[in-house]
Order: structure tokens, then sequence, then C-alpha cells
């Protein structure tokens, strides 16, 4: 009895680990193929994002991915803390930049699950809350709330702030 048992938990242990392995040898000792272990089928598809429409982005794809963001925490402090208002990592750039079109031609909105940002927020299963502020589609410049190149706008916000404060 106590031989059978070993061999129980032996068999249960290899099964577990065939399941665990990405690699070829899952098929193999699952007695499947290794292109179907390697294929991962029965898995939730990776999202695949569209491109933006730039040639690259403000920073390397891979750093993008992992970092974005932590760069948009620091914006966001920088603008609301600071005031310091930048345009390289505004957000309005990044919806425009990757916007994508739905079946009328026109940008989706976030609640669209074919979004530049849903798709990966989405299969990650991260709640974002930017849009409960921001455009999530593309705006035309003429309607954007985006600061004169002189910093005019900032110079009246800082003063009515200030007078606010007394």
């Amino acid at each position: 009895m106590r031989f059978l048992s070993k061999i129980l938990v032996a068999a249960l242990l290899l099964i577990g680990a065939a399941i665990t392995l990405s690699s070829g040898s899952a098929g193999f000792l699952l007695g499947g193929s290794a292109a179907w272990a390697a294929e991962g089928a029965g898995r939730v598809p990776t999202p695949n994002p569209p491109h933006g429409m730039g040639e690259h982005c403000v920073m390397p794809t891979e750093f993008m991915r992992r970092n974005h963001m932590l760069m948009m925490y620091a914006h966001r402090k920088d603008v609301l803390v600071e005031g310091i208002r930048t345009t390289k990592f505004n957000i309005d750039g990044c919806v425009n930049c990757h916007a994508v079109k739905g079946e009328d031609g026109q940008p989706v909105s976030f609640q669209n699950p074919k979004h530049f940002c849903r798709t990966c927020h989405s299969y990650a299963a991260v709640r974002i809350d930017c849009f409960e502020c921001h455009n999530s589609k593309p705006q035309s410049s003429d309607k954007s709330a985006a600061l004169g190149a002189d910093g005019a706008d900032a110079a009246k916000m800082a003063a009515f702030l200030r007078e606010t404060k007394k």
C-alpha cells in the first residue's frame, strides 16, 4: 500500500510539473505534441496592442510597456503638485498617436474593447481612472485645454491660486 501511495504522489508531481512547464517537454510528458504545449493551447491570448501612428514612441517600446504607469504618475505629480506642464509625456499625445478607429472610421472611446489602453488593461485586469477626467478619443487642438507656448495661461493660473490662498 505504501508503494502505491508513493507512485501516486510521484505521478501527481510529474503531472503538475508537466502542466507548469512551458517547454516542449510538457507536451511529451502529457502524451501530447510539443507544439501544443509551446502554443499554450487553452490559454487566454496575449494582447496585441495596435502600433502608434508615429515612427517611434517618446521612449523605447519595451520601456513603455513596463514603465508607462510610473511615468504617468510622475507627470501627474509634476502637473498637479508642481504646476509643471510638458508635452512629451502628456496623455493627449498618447491618445492622439495610439487612437484606434472603429467600423465607422472614427476613433473609439475607452468604453470600446478595441481602445489602445483597453487591449492590455483588460487582459491584466487593471482598472484605470485616466478617462474619468481626460478624453479617451483624440481631440482637435482648437478644442483642447493645451497651454500656449509662452506659458501665459500658466502664469495667470499661478497668480489666481496665490490670491485664493490668502
